[in-house]
C-alpha cells in the first residue's frame, strides 16, 4: 500500500477494510499540492454564467488568466460573460489605493456595455490593501441605476469552497427585489448547474415537458431579472450541493422555499430527480407526465446503452471532481455500462457525502477527500484503473500514466447531463478506453493482471441505497435490467 502524508490519513479511506469517518472539510495539507483552486476561482465558477452581467476583477492581471475560456458557459443570448475585465493593479494603487481605478473602469464599461449588473471580484492584494469595494459598487450603483455587487473573494482566505459562499452571498443581494414578474404556482429554480456545455437547456425541457416552470438557472445561462424573483418559486432544486446549499439555505430561512439536492447525471439519480420535483409541486397531475416521460425515455435509453455495456464489461475507473454529488452519480451511471469503481473521490465532500459513497461502492474502493496527484497516481496504479473521469486538473496525470480519461468537468463540450448525456457519456467511455494505443501502455497490463488475479470483484450484498427509485426504473424499462 502506498504511504499517503501523517496528516491525510483520515482522508484516505478503503473500503471494506477501514472503519474511521472520513476526515473533510478542512484546509488542505500543507505541501500536498492539492488540487483544489482559490476563493477567487470558486466565485468565479460560480457567478460567470450569469450572461447579462459584466464581470471585473479587481487585482493584478494574473487573476484574469481566470477567465471564460477556462470553463465555457453557453448563453442563448448576451454573452458578456465571455468579456474578461480587470482594473489591473499595480504599484501606484497597492501604495495608495484602487478605489479611484475601479470607479473609472465601473463606469466607462457600464457605459459601453449596457450591462444589466455588474460584479467586482475582489482578489488577494485587495485585501490586503483595504480598498472599499463596497462604497465604490454602492456609489456606481447609484449612478448608473443597475446592481453592481462585490464580491470577497481574496484568494487567502481558504479555499475554492470558501468561494463559492461568497459568490452566495452576492448573488443573495439581488433575489427578492422583483415582486411584480408572475410566477407559477409549480415553480422551481434550478441551482448549481453551469451550463458548460448547454445542460441547462437539457434539464428545463425536461420540467417543461413535466408543466413546471423554471422561474431562474442559477447560474447557468442566468439573467439579473431571473435572480431578481427567484425568492418566489415554490422549490429550489440544488444539483451542485458544494457551491450552492448556503444559497438554498439562506433562501429557505428569509422565503421560507425548501429545496431538495438532485443530479442529473445517469439514469437512476435523473429519474429521481424528476420524480422529486414533480411529487412536490402542487398539481398531482405533473406525477402523471413524469411517469410518462420516463416511461418513454428510458427503455430507448437502455436499448442504446446495450452495445457500450457489453464491450465494457467487467473494465475499471477512477474519478475524482469537485462535487461529491457528481462521484454518487459517477459510480451508479459506470455501473450501468457494466464497469467497477476502484478510486474515487471529491474536493468538497462531507462526513454524510463519504458515508453514501461507502455504501455504494465495492470492497476495496479507495475513497479519498482532498487528494493530491501522486496519491491519485499511486492508488490508480495499485487498484488497476483503466480510465481516469475527471477535470482538467486530472488530465495530464492520466495521459502521462498511459489510461484513458473522460473530462467531466470544466473544459467539456458534450453534455453528460440528462438522459441524452448518459449516451453520451458511455459514448465518451467507450471511445477512450477502447482505443488500441493502450495496449502499449504498462498501467492497462497491471489492470489486465490483477483482473486475472481476480483481485477487483468481490460481491456485495445490496451496494446501493434502497429506493423505490430501482423499481421506477425497472417498470419504466419494461423490465429490463
Amino acid at each position: 500500500m502506498f504511504e499517503v502524508l501523517e496528516a491525510r490519513k483520515k482522508q484516505v479511506f478503503i473500503n471494506g477494510q477501514d472503519d474511521f469517518e472520513v476526515s473533510c472539510n478542512k484546509a488542505s495539507t500543507a505541501g500536498a499540492v492539492s488540487q483544489r483552486a482559490c476563493v477567487f476561482c470558486g466565485s468565479r465558477v460560480v457567478l460567470y454564467p450569469i450572461a447579462d452581467a459584466i464581470h471585473v476583477i479587481h487585482g493584478p492581471i494574473g487573476c484574469a488568466a481566470y477567465t471564460w475560456d477556462l470553463r465555457g458557459s453557453s448563453s442563448s443570448g448576451p454573452e458578456l460573460h465571455r468579456m474578461c475585465f480587470s482594473t489591473d493593479i499595480r504599484e501606484n494603487e497597492v501604495i495608495y489605493g484602487g478605489e479611484k481605478k475601479l470607479y473609472a473602469v465601473l463606469c466607462e464599461l457600464i457605459d459601453k456595455y449596457k450591462p444589466n449588473g455588474a460584479f467586482v471580484y475582489g482578489t488577494c492584494i485587495v485585501g490586503l490593501i483595504g480598498d472599499d469595494m463596497d462604497a465604490v459598487c454602492r456609489r456606481v450603483s447609484e449612478e448608473k441605476g443597475i446592481p453592481v455587487l462585490s464580491v470577497h473573494s481574496e484568494g487567502f482566505k481558504g479555499t475554492k469552497k470558501d468561494g463559492y459562499r461568497a459568490a452566495c452571498d452576492a448573488l443573495f443581494k439581488l433575489i427578492g427585489t422583483d415582486d411584480t414578474t408572475p410566477v407559477s404556482k409549480d415553480s422551481i429554480n434550478i441551482l448549481g448547474d453551469f451550463n458548460l456545455a448547454g445542460e441547462t437547456w437539457l434539464i428545463e425541457n425536461y420540467y417543461k415537458r413535466m408543466g413546471v416552470e423554471v422561474v431562474a438557472t442559477i447560474t447557468g445561462d442566468g439573467r439579473i431579472g431571473q435572480l431578481r424573483r427567484a425568492h418566489r418559486a415554490s422549490l429550489n432544486v440544488v444539483q451542485c450541493s458544494g457551491s450552492m446549499i448556503h444559497l438554498a439555505e439562506m433562501m429557505k430561512e428569509k422565503y421560507g422555499i425548501p429545496f431538495i439536492r438532485v443530479s442529473y447525471f445517469g439514469i437512476e439519480d435523473m429519474t429521481q430527480a424528476l420524480y422529486d420535483v414533480a411529487e412536490r409541486m402542487e398539481d398531482k397531475s405533473i406525477v402523471e407526465k413524469t411517469r410518462a416521460i420516463v416511461q418513454h425515455d428510458v427503455p430507448e435509453l437502455l436499448r442504446k446503452l446495450e452495445p457500450y455495456k457489453q464491450a465494457l464489461q467487467g473494465k475499471t475507473a477512477a474519478a475524482y471532481v469537485g462535487g461529491s454529488f457528481k462521484a454518487f452519480s459517477l459510480v451508479k451511471a459506470l455501473r450501468h455500462l457494466g464497469m467497477e469503481t476502484v478510486v474515487v473521490g471529491s474536493q468538497t465532500g462531507t462526513k454524510e457525502d463519504y458515508d453514501y459513497l461507502k455504501s455504494i461502492t465495492v470492497p476495496g474502493t479507495v475513497i479519498l477527500d482532498d487528494t493530491n496527484p501522486l496519491e491519485l497516481s499511486k492508488f490508480i496504479l495499485e487498484k488497476g484503473a483503466e480510465l481516469l473521469i475527471g477535470g482538467v486538473k486530472e488530465r495530464p496525470i492520466a495521459y502521462k500514466m498511459g489510461i484513458g480519461f473522460v473530462d467531466h468537468n470544466h473544459e467539456r463540450k458534450e453534455p453528460l447531463a440528462c438522459y441524452e448525456g448518459m449516451l453520451n457519456f458511455a459514448q465518451e467511455v467507450y471511445t477512450s478506453l477502447m482505443s488500441p494505443v493502450w495496449k502499449y501502455s504498462p498501467a492497462r497490463i497491471r489492470a489486465a493482471q490483477l483482473r486475472d488475479r481476480s483481485e477487483l470483484f468481490e460481491e456485495k450484498e445490496n451496494p446501493e441505497r434502497e429506493s423505490d427509485i430501482h423499481t421506477k426504473i425497472a417498470a419504466a424499462a419494461g423490465g429490463q435490467k
